[in-house]
């Protein structure tokens, strides 16, 4: 039975497709709300399960799901101290069982892969916000009006975040202390930083990090892992 059944479907097509889909909900949502709802989780989990009964090969699945499940305590560790959210770490554990490690091409992935891949994605924001930056002093305007920070910390600052007039999703950067203002670099929670709502302030960006991670499984899917694949390292 399971045989005919191959001949119409190939799991990994529809692993890949499911993936695809859950992903792009989830990463629709969080961009429209910032918030995902956990029922996307619980279908796609139990989608996993169905397909791990679909499997020819029960046993090797089942060692490939154990292996990429590996990533669950890092990325619950990872939540906890807030670098990202609860559907952040949902996405990845859900992703470890519906598709395990895949890869459409012969380079290396590992059950990080998508983590890692979606960690280097995420510093993009950083150079955009530094170009921001950068033209706006070109332009002769005082972009660090009123604060009292050494350059090292301003420098910092212009990777990490801007001074806007419309702070929607974003989290504030900035205090007064005294007759002065101080940047405040340090992390923000993911799930309990309130987004700030005082207008031509400094931030930096509330990016979901879904977005990544989205990109980061697609990387996987067509190129692999960046860090391994690029300096061509294996294990």
């Amino acid at each position: 039975m399971l045989g005919v059944f191959e001949t119409f479907f190939d799991l990994n097509q529809l692993r890949i497709f499911l993936a695809i889909a859950m992903l792009g909900i989830a990463t629709s949502s969080d961009i429209r709300k910032r918030e995902v709802t956990d029922y996307l989780w619980l279908i796609f989990g139990i989608s996993a399960v169905g397909l791990g009964f679909l499997e020819p090969h029960l046993e090797q699945s089942l060692t490939t799901i154990g292996i990429s499940l590996i990533i669950v305590p890092f990325v619950l560790i990872i939540w906890r101290m807030g670098l990202f959210g609860g559907a952040d770490a949902f996405a990845l554990i859900v992703l470890a069982g519906l598709a395990p490690q895949i890869t459409l091409t012969e380079n290396q992935v590992t059950p990080f892969t998508v983590l890692t891949n979606a960690v280097i994605l995420s510093t993009i924001p950083m150079f955009f916000n530094f170009i921001r930056n950068l033209i706006r002093i070109i332009r002769k305007e005082d972009i660090f009006a009123g604060f009292n920070e050494n350059g090292l910390r301003k420098i910092l600052a212009m990777f990490i975040g801007y001074k806007t007039r419309n702070p929607k999703f974003s989290f504030s950067i900035e205090k007064k202390v005294g007759k002065y203002k101080k940047l405040n670099l340090s992390i923000q929670h993911a799930d309990s930083a309130p987004f700030c709502s005082t207008s031509h302030t400094w931030v930096t960006q509330g990016v979901p990090y879904m977005l990544f991670i989205f990109g980061g499984f697609i990387i996987q899917l067509i190129y692999g892992d960046l860090i391994f694949s690029s300096f061509g390292l294996s294990f």
